[in-house]
């Protein structure tokens, strides 16, 4: 049901429930979650239980009878009117005047935006969330693109010998707060991209995250084969194959939907090299307008931004040529240059590599580029040192952008309230302020202290009920239970640990610290559990 007709099953007087419902604006201000709690209680947990609490799935579901009623109700209708009244705030709140200008274009492989979308994995797709919620609450003029991919991310399962099973399932277009973009026949817009000699289509969808727009492709259209109708059914899923043409699809598809929604970008942003065909498709366009090779590419360098994030070589997309030749057919003849040329702008190493290296492609085309931390950034102006063979590893153009977080997102509302007695009720507005940050050392240690027990308390409640909900799946191993938090203690010290590891190596290291660690901290008075869970990448190094 779209946003309108979702609309119009409401009664007038809550009838915009439905435009706070499609905009995931509603994830980061606790009044309207709690809002939404108050139709339907039981409905409302158990979507939060689930881990993807979906209003417009609570609207659905909630019957005729009991919304009129809310039409009438003072306090609700008093909460639902502040809570709009703040939405039409966000939404309209004019941009400072060094920002009113055209919009970024921000492309990443995933974004990590809500549970109720799930086209990410960790990560880089948080932080690309992060960067697209930040973006509205500041008035940037920043417009996201990526691929909706309608199986997400695989859901990790283990088996009762231990091992890891990956499972899907079918996001639920209808009831997403996704929007179909529709031509001025009233059709959804596609635009086309020719891979491996022959072409793709591409279904473009919308999604509101207060003031900011993303923009998502997705190949499930009934113009392609079967085939090419998975292209975007999985993130980070099949073969290097499926990976460099969803890249195609992602980089060139993006730019041709800006371009048929009238979208012209200042600046190209791209989060990791997924992304890096972007300034290929622009090399295009300019060389079609009439400019040399090197004008396009003193132009695409001009109004380009890269961020690396991977420190080591099995996290950047790296394609033989032979297969970049398959799947985007001569397309140097559209650049106005040789091969060699063509794959000289993403050749990395010894000439026998003969590889097409995403993120040397990227960081070539680029003007500026950023690691996501200073460590990192030393890290990365050393691994692609050979980038520039005239510059010391020192100098490499690379600088750094310290990752953040979109605070009203991450901070638990708990936090929040404390935050607001005693920094006052509008504190979040000048989050960025450090003065701000260091009154929260005035906080009496006892009231923090209090609402930290209180958080932990819940979490681990809510692992206790996982875990019974995994005894009364029978093919779980007792061990499996006790892992999943069973018998863990809220008044004893926990570490935890819970990430992917790109190498086994890596992992292997990691272990060996916990040992040490744990070696350390035993036979002290304080009780320790320290908990370790492990998540390896379907394309990551085998063995």
């Amino acid at each position: 049901m779209s946003p309108a007709s979702l609309a119009q099953s409401l009664p007038p007087r809550i009838r915009r429930l439905s435009d706070l419902a499609a905009n995931l604006w509603w994830s980061w201000y606790p009044e309207a979650a709690d809002l939404f709690s108050t139709i339907d209680a039981s409905l409302w947990q158990a979507s939060v239980s689930s881990g993807a609490p979906n209003p417009v799935t609570l609207l659905h579901a909630v019957a005729p009878r009991h919304l009129r009623s809310l039409a009438r109700d003072p306090d609700f209708l008093a909460r639902y009117d502040t809570v709009l009244r703040a939405f039409d705030t966000a939404l309209s709140a004019s941009p400072a005047p060094e920002f009113s200008q055209a919009p970024v274009a921000y492309f990443s492989a995933e974004f990590g935006l809500h549970g109720a979308v799930p086209i990410y994995s960790g990560g880089l797709g948080v932080l690309a969330g992060d960067h697209c919620k930040e973006a509205s609450d500041l008035g940037l003029p920043l417009v996201g693109v990526g691929l909706l991919y309608g199986q997400g991310y695989f859901h990790q399962r283990l088996s009762a010998d231990g091992r890891q099973e990956a499972h899907y399932t079918e996001l639920e277009r209808s009831t997403a707060p996704l929007v179909p973009v529709l031509t001025p026949e009233g059709k959804q817009r596609q635009v086309r991209v020719r891979i491996a000699a022959h072409d793709v289509y591409l279904a473009v969808w919308q999604l509101r995250l207060g003031r900011v727009c993303l923009y998502l492709l997705d190949s499930d259209v009934e113009d392609n084969t079967a085939e090419d109708r998975l292209l975007s059914a999985r993130l980070y899923g099949g073969d290097q194959e499926t990976r460099l043409r969803q890249e195609i699809a992602l980089g060139i598809g993006g730019v041709r939907a800006l371009r048929a929604v009238g979208i012209a970008p200042r600046v190209w942003h791209l989060n990791e090299g997924h992304a890096a065909l972007v300034l290929v498709e622009r090399l295009r366009e300019l060389v079609g307008e009439g400019c040399s090779f090197d004008e396009a590419l003193a132009q695409v360098r001009a109004s380009s931004v890269f961020t690396t994030h991977t420190p080591v070589p099995a996290g950047h997309d790296a394609f033989p040529f032979d297969l970049v030749e398959h799947c985007l057919p001569a397309w140097w003849e559209e650049l106005g240059v040789d091969r060699e040329r063509f794959f000289d702008l993403a050749r990395y190493g010894p000439q026998a590599d003969e590889r097409f290296h995403m993120t040397v492609l990227a960081l070539r085309l680029s003007g500026r580029r950023n690691a996501v931390s200073h460590i990192h950034a030393t890290v990365s102006r050393r691994m692609w040192r050979s980038v520039w063979p005239q510059t010391s590893p020192d100098q490499a153009p690379i600088s750094a952008v310290t990752n953040g977080v979109h605070v009203p997102t991450w901070l638990a509302p708990e936090l929040g309230r404390l935050f607001a007695r005693h920094l006052g009720s509008d504190w979040l507005a000048g989050h960025d302020d450090p003065q701000l940050w260091q009154r929260i050392a005035q906080i009496p240690d006892e009231e923090l202290w209090t609402v930290h027990l209180r958080l932990k308390h819940e979490l681990i409640r809510f692992l206790r009920e996982r875990a019974r909900q995994l005894w009364r799946e029978h093919d779980r191993d007792a061990v499996q239970i006790l892992a999943a938090g069973g018998l863990l203690d809220p008044d004893v010290l926990t570490i935890g640990f819970a990430r992917r590891f790109a190498t086994y190596k890596r992992a292997s290291l990691l272990l060996n610290d916990l040992a040490r660690l744990h070696a350390l901290l035993d036979g002290t008075e304080r009780p320790v559990q320290i908990i370790f869970a492990g998540k390896a990448h379907p394309a990551d190094e085998p063995g």
